[in-house]
């Protein structure tokens, strides 16, 4: 899909979502600040924009903060250096998760819950895993799988949000999809995450 494409379903569905995760790994820097720039233009919220890794595109384009890998720098050392970034780590278990808490992370993004397209032949974590992982006293966002029809079962297990990929943009109709996925997490238990 080109950023092109990208923007013109932001563009429709952002007012359905919390959070617009830019994960884009293979672009430089300034690629990835020029997708920021376009996003900004076509009045999607920088408050809405998460960065994935690129601490300097978050800081420069003023985005509202970065997603952390475990290949990234520490929560901790962004926290101390930029504390006005939120700041999410991608986790996989209920110890990376203890991690993150004392590392200062605001949220962690746990996963992937059921089986999942991006992840071929890898168990998924499932709900039993994520109830442990949300008694951790950070909000959990879960990822992997989730559809309109289990996302219940994701906030039932204590996920505060959920994250989707490719329930929303491999879909004929991105616009109808994020709505199935909001009217799934007000059912579900009311004012909850929605990351795209």
């Amino acid at each position: 899909m080109s950023i092109e494409q990208l923007r013109e379903i932001l563009i429709n569905i952002h007012p359905f979502v919390s959070v617009i995760h830019l994960r884009e790994k293979q672009k430089t820097a300034k690629e990835l600040f020029e997708v920021v720039q376009l996003l900004m233009y076509a009045n999607i919220p920088l408050s809405k924009i998460m960065i994935n890794d690129r601490i300097d595109v978050a800081l420069v384009t003023r985005a509202v903060g970065v997603q952390l890998a475990f290949h990234s720098l520490g929560a901790s050392v962004v926290k101390d250096h930029f504390p006005q970034l939120r700041i999410g780590c991608s986790i996989h278990s209920f110890e990376e998760g203890k991690k993150a808490i004392l590392d200062g992370a605001d949220y962690v993004l746990f996963g992937h819950i059921f089986d999942s397209k991006s992840k071929p032949g890898t168990p998924p974590r499932g709900l039993e895993e994520l109830k442990r992982v949300t008694t951790l006293d950070i909000p959990v966002i879960a990822i992997g799988g989730i559809t309109p029809e289990n996302t219940r079962k994701v906030l039932d297990a204590g996920a505060k949000g959920i994250a989707v990929m490719s329930g929303v943009l491999d879909t004929r109709d991105p616009l109808t999809a994020v709505k199935a996925y909001a009217n799934a997490l007000k059912i579900g238990g009311g004012k909850s995450e929605k990351v795209l």
